[in-house]
């Protein structure tokens, strides 16, 4: 049916703002029968993560640091919310120009569907088929879109009056507000139940997660060096020095955290190598492994941050799995891959290093990796931050040359490579605190991955600065903590730290923002003093 021709004066009440209702409800159409189809393919075929994951590839540089330093661990969330707040936008608009002109109406809606489609197929490890979902999507809310369209411009023919509502001509159409409602609301909560469905048969058809639970994992050849008994702070509210993997900071361009199935896993190893090598998830079981302690820092995290953890990992040496491919001479960085498309560029002679005992890690803290963490593989370097050397999901090793190849991050505007940089940070008391006159505990953390940590030094206010208290040191792999009794009197105070590593460099006061190698210089904290 087509728009019936009149003038605008004769329009219903209120018909724009339904035209935005019917646009939102066809957009809930769209994202909810992909949802529900997209259970039976793979899961970054669905609208909302396959949008998300392209949002995040073209989102400029400052905003990306925006999102971490403002949202922390919780940017995808906020993420997801900017998005759906930008579709209903849109969905609106698109209504609108539909009830006004359906010719347009349909050209933006087959416009957003290629726009989905799109992002859904240039996603990694994401085959053409998996745009079907989409594209019923799109046809699907195509077609709710024109039946409540429909129902408006037959609203115009009819305007709403007590005698259209008694109406007893069998050919005068039902076309209250009411009905236009009730067609609405039935949409929505169809859309609801197909979302929720397509989430449960998704989980269902699933058993990722079952599979970790359930696998056990190897003892190694070469366990972890005992932990010292006094590594934590003796001040109370120091974090532990060991983190729980549900403490353990998350951050990376995964907005759907990937479930691969640990026998479907392989990982090849290629580029500038005398002999391409594939291995799989049983060959890692079977593998001499070793065992350690590692700290781990993200190259977002801001002076004083908490974006910096410390495990125990388990899993295969990389030089091992090096030594079987053999580089070729001119070789100089590996750039390994996730199956979400991340890439990171390391050394060639960091994975190497006997020392540092780099590893693609199946263990964390004496269980199989969490989904969010890596499961089934991942890759966990020492020294390096985690852009240029963490790489989860991982499911490729290139062999090649800085010059020749660029990881997600340097395309960005980031450097190359990533060693970590000297760091401490105050962690009691918490900056803004309130404290009692007297002997105050102050604690925290500092690290200097590969070259340990061997003085750390406070200063409050503008006077001296005197040296705290370390606590034992398990490996010049893991952070140190330190502790310090201060002789607290009332007012406001400043704390100050700064720490020297075990070559004798002290940490820089040079303060630098994590674009484009790590942030740098000493933190400050105000305390007041009652």
């Amino acid at each position: 049916m087509n728009k019936p021709s009149m003038k605008p004066s004769k329009r219903s009440r209120g018909a724009t703002a339904l035209a935005a209702v019917a646009g939102v409800a066809a957009a809930a159409v769209v994202l909810s029968v992909a949802e529900l189809i997209g259970a039976f393919f793979t899961t970054r075929a669905t609208p909302l993560i396959a949008l998300g994951s392209t949002f995040i590839d073209f989102t400029p540089l400052w905003m990306k640091n925006f999102a971490v330093e403002t949202f922390g661990t919780n940017d995808k969330a906020a993420l997801f919310v900017g998005m759906a707040v930008t579709i209903l936008l849109l969905a609106c608009v698109l209504g609108i120009v539909a009830y006004r002109k359906w010719a347009l109406g349909v050209a933006g809606v087959v416009l957003m569907g290629a726009v989905i489609v799109g992002s859904v197929i240039t996603r990694a490890s994401v085959k053409p088929v998996d745009a079907i979902p989409s594209l019923i999507g799109t046809v699907a809310g195509l077609v709710v879109l024109r039946l409540l369209i429909t129902r408006l411009w037959r609203m115009q023919e009819w305007p709403d009056s007590a005698a259209d509502v008694a109406a007893k001509d069998p050919e005068r159409p039902a076309t209250t507000r009411r009905a236009f409602f009730a067609a609405a609301g039935i949409t929505a909560a169809a859309s609801g139940i197909a979302a929720t469905g397509g989430r449960l048969l998704s989980a269902a058809r699933s058993n990722v997660a079952a599979a970790r639970e359930s696998l056990k994992l190897p003892a190694p050849a070469k366990a972890a060096a005992a932990v010292p008994a006094g590594v934590q702070s003796k001040v109370p509210g120091v974090t532990p020095w060991l983190t729980p993997n549900k403490d353990f900071y998350r951050i990376d361009t995964a907005l759907s955290v990937p479930e691969i199935n640990a026998q479907d896993w392989e990982l090849r190893i290629h580029g500038l190598v005398e002999q391409e090598i594939r291995l799989t998830f049983q060959d890692l079981l079977d593998a001499q492994l070793i065992e350690s302690h590692v700290s781990l820092t993200c190259v977002s995290n801001p002076v004083g941050g908490n974006l910096a953890g410390n495990a125990k990992w388990l899993g295969m040496p990389i030089r091992d799995v090096l030594k079987m491919a053999r580089p070729k001479q001119g070789a100089d960085m590996v750039l390994s891959t996730s199956i979400d498309g991340f890439s990171a560029s390391t050394p060639l002679e960091v994975l190497q290093d006997d020392r540092r005992d780099a590893m693609l890690a199946i263990g964390m803290n004496g269980e199989a990796l969490p989904l969010e963490h890596g499961y089934p593989v991942r890759m966990v370097v020492p020294g390096l931050y985690g852009f240029v050397s963490a790489t989860k999901w991982v499911v490729d090793l290139e062999v090649t040359r800085f010059a020749d190849s660029k990881a997600y991050w340097t395309q960005r505007g980031w450097s190359e490579r990533g060693p970590i940089k000297t760091m401490a940070r105050v962690e009691v008391p918490k900056s803004f605190a309130k404290v009692p006159a007297g002997k105050v505990a102050v604690g925290g953390t500092a690290w200097a991955q590969t070259r340990g940590i061997t003085k750390v030094e406070l200063q409050i206010d503008s006077g001296p600065w005197t040296e705290a208290v370390l606590s034992d040191e398990a490996s010049l792999i893991t952070w140190r903590q330190w502790s310090f009794e201060w002789d607290a009197t009332p007012g406001p105070h400043y704390i100050k730290v700064r720490a020297t590593d075990g070559t004798g460099e002290l940490q820089t006061d040079k303060r630098a923002d994590p674009v484009p190698d790590g942030a740098s210089g000493w933190q400050s904290v105000m305390v007041t003093v009652e």
